[in-house]
């Protein structure tokens, strides 16, 4: 596909859900166009997604493709939207679900896929029957259909030559595991195995990348300005070649829908490298997507959209229509503080690339699953988060060179190729942390950690570590801790030494036990093995310790990565006296001559314990509702030179600075509440 330029996206979005059943009677009835615009404007929306089709499968205009609802009480309720919005400069672009289309499930049973677990979204756990067909479920469409694969298309065009749209969403392009006849055929005769799950999801990803191509190529021939997007509700750390055929990118990631207050941060830090203008997108609603009479607070919005502009995002909030086409002003009253802030960031905002110096090489590239986390990756960007250094999040087609120090996590299987990029990029003084299996391969290591031999998993579960507090990290104890993961048996040879694995009495079974949890250590064992060394630049963990912090939240863990960061580049660009569940990003704008340093607070608390999941346990909700201030707060900086003047972005307030004797730069800001952006300009 060429080369193509489209229109920047805008700051202040919304993304307005439409799924409603043909049950419901008078369907837009109640849509004023004027009170519409008008409440948009009041909360400084500039974009507002809206739909062609949804889930149900009806649309809301006069297609001759498709089925327009049929109890809509405005013939053409999109278009009067987006003529609406034209009129008052707010763009319009247009929402087509793709695979969730229940109408087709019943019109088309043989594009329905045949999910190899029998799972599908919403379905009942207590279901017998075949593809769930008695549960109030979305009932998911296979792309490995030409019929469907036209339909998607042939909708597509009517909306984008009929209508005056910037782009195009189309929703649920996903990975189900399908074992439709087509699928199996497709599988075999690439040699993939239908009963293996990992070959199920290379068949479903590369069914979807066809469908993404034959769409795209379309669209983009037609209508070469038209943006495009595919959503599945993750942005996979797969590579730049993965989103060929997409305008931009949107993160969808609403903290308290299941993803997670943690899970936007390493979305956006991998989705920055990629060279998209791209989206965050959260939520209006308490909980997730489909919540009618749900509402966020206004200063969670406001952490979250300060948290996307931080991080280089255009932001977007997510909301639903009432069926009766009435717009929510409740909701939009809860927005507007956090669009009227983002509006006066807009300055500082654009052109705005981040300052990061370590690299997260995501495992999630080496271990590709479908799912949208994964324990290593964000337990080590939470660490980074905490620590309160800038950092990206690269997956394997990534330079180095760019990075101070890049971090591979618990598990990354290393190559020859990969071997020797990082043996090229320590050659040229590149720093590395490796933990867990990372580095190791059937032979040994895959690179020259200074490491004598490993000898397979530590047999003591759990195991301890002593750490040496004065060379890795003053916040450790002197006596054992211990580790609730399997480290690696490693006989050290000329790295440095820094922490050392202790074994317990024996491990716990009927014949022998020990307390209510484990063993504790055996003082009279000594040491089996290295637990953490150093070694020309090269930090390792005998211990997959990101994904263990991501579990546990054990402090300790982090204080050991804390403690190889700062042997390995003592002189980090960023530090701050900010509590850890605060955040803090670096930016700089090169064309107007300046950084801009992001300061947050909104530590989110976890308030719901037992919301339904959908397969039939509960999970927890973190939230955020009265954000205390915080204060003073200072930063310290590495810059080229100090600045000529600090002040607030918001306000135009001066803040005070001073360099220090080692020519860093700090700030002082007297009170923090929420987000604040401090401008260092250029002398």
């Amino acid at each position: 596909m060429p080369e193509m330029t489209f229109k920047p996206l805008r700051y202040r979005q919304i993304h307005l859900d439409f799924h409603t059943s043909e049950h419901i009677p008078d369907v837009g009835a109640a849509f004023d166009a004027e009170d519409f615009v008008a409440t948009l404007k009041a909360a400084h929306v500039d974009s507002i997604t809206v739909f062609a089709k949804c889930h149900h499968g009806w649309s809301y205009y006069p297609t001759k493709v498709g089925k327009p609802h049929p109890n809509l009480a405005r013939p053409d309720l999109m278009g009067e939207m987006i003529a609406a919005c034209a009129a008052a400069d707010i763009e319009t672009p247009v929402y087509i679900s793709v695979q969730w289309d229940e109408l087709s499930a019943r019109e088309h049973p043989e594009w329905r896929v045949i999910s190899a677990t029998n799972s599908y979204s919403r379905a009942k756990a207590t279901d017998p029957s075949s593809l769930k067909q008695l549960s109030p479920a979305w009932h998911t469409i296979c792309l490995n259909h030409q019929g469907a694969k036209d339909y998607i298309l042939d909708q597509a065009r009517e909306v984008a030559a009929n209508y005056k749209t910037q782009g195009l969403f189309f929703d649920i392009v996903m990975t189900p595991g399908c074992v439709c006849q087509n699928c199996i055929d497709s599988m075999i005769a690439e040699g993939l195995d239908p009963e293996n799950p990992a070959d199920r999801m290379k068949n479903d990803e590369a069914v979807n990348e066809a469908f993404r191509r034959y769409v795209s190529d379309a669209l983009f021939a037609e209508y070469p300005e038209l943006r495009v997007f595919y959503n599945c509700g993750h942005i996979h750390k797969m590579g730049r070649h993965r989103f060929e055929t997409y305008s931009h990118l949107e993160l969808e990631s609403l903290p308290t829908g299941g993803w997670g207050y943690d899970h936007f941060p390493s979305s956006a830090r991998y989705a920055a490298t990629l060279g998209f203008d791209f989206l965050g997108q959260t939520g209006k609603f308490h909980t997730a997507w489909g919540e009618f009479g749900g509402f966020k607070h206004p200063e969670a919005l406001v952490y979250e959209i300060g948290q996307m502009a931080a991080l280089g995002a255009k932001c977007l909030v997510g909301d639903q229509l009432h069926p009766n086409g009435a717009i929510n002003h409740d909701t939009y009253k809860s927005i507007a503080p956090a669009y009227e802030r983002l509006e006066r960031l807009e300055p500082f905002l654009k052109g705005a690339k981040q300052l990061s110096e370590v690299a997260i090489l995501a495992a999630e590239y080496f271990h590709p699953n479908g799912d949208r986390n994964n324990g290593s990756d964000d337990g080590a960007a939470q660490m980074l988060q905490e620590l309160k250094l800038p950092f990206d999040v690269i997956d394997g087609t990534a330079s180095f060179d760019p990075y101070r120090l890049v971090i591979l996590p618990d598990s990354i299987t290393i190559d020859s190729e990969l071997a020797a990029r990082l043996d090229s990029y320590v050659a040229k003084g590149g720093k590395l942390i490796l933990s867990g299996t990372s580095g190791l391969n059937a032979d040994g290591f895959a690179l020259d950690l200074g490491l004598e031999a490993a000898k397979g998993p530590v047999a003591f579960n759990p195991s301890y570590l002593r750490a040496d507090p004065d060379a890795l990290d003053a916040s450790l104890p002197q006596s054992p801790f211990v580790m609730y993961g399997t480290g690696q048996t490693i006989v050290s040879g000329e790295a440095t030494v820094l922490a050392s694995i202790v074994p317990s009495y024996f491990n716990r079974s009927y014949r022998h036990f020990c307390s209510h949890q484990h063993t504790p250590d055996d003082p009279s064992a000594g040491t089996i093995g290295a637990g953490v060394t150093e070694y020309r630049g090269i930090g390792y963990v005998a211990f997959p310790i990101f994904e263990m912090y991501h579990a546990y939240g054990q402090p300790l863990y982090k204080y050991i990565i804390r403690g190889l960061i700062r042997r390995l580049m003592p002189d980090a660009v960023l530090t701050t006296d900010l509590p850890s569940g605060a955040r803090a990003t670096l930016t700089r704008q090169h064309a107007e001559g300046r950084h801009v340093l992001h300061l947050l607070y909104g530590a989110p608390q976890v308030r719901g314990k037992a919301i339904p999941t959908e397969a039939g346990s509960t999970r927890v909700l973190e939230m955020i509702e009265d954000v205390p201030a915080i204060g003073p707060v200072t930063a310290s900086l590495r810059l080229a030179q100090p600045p000529s003047r600090v002040y607030d972005a918001l306000t135009g307030a001066d803040v005070d600075w001073r360099t220090l004797d080692d020519g860093r730069v700090e700030v002082t800001l007297p009170r923090l509440h929420i987000h604040s952006a401090l401008v260092l300009q250029d002398a």
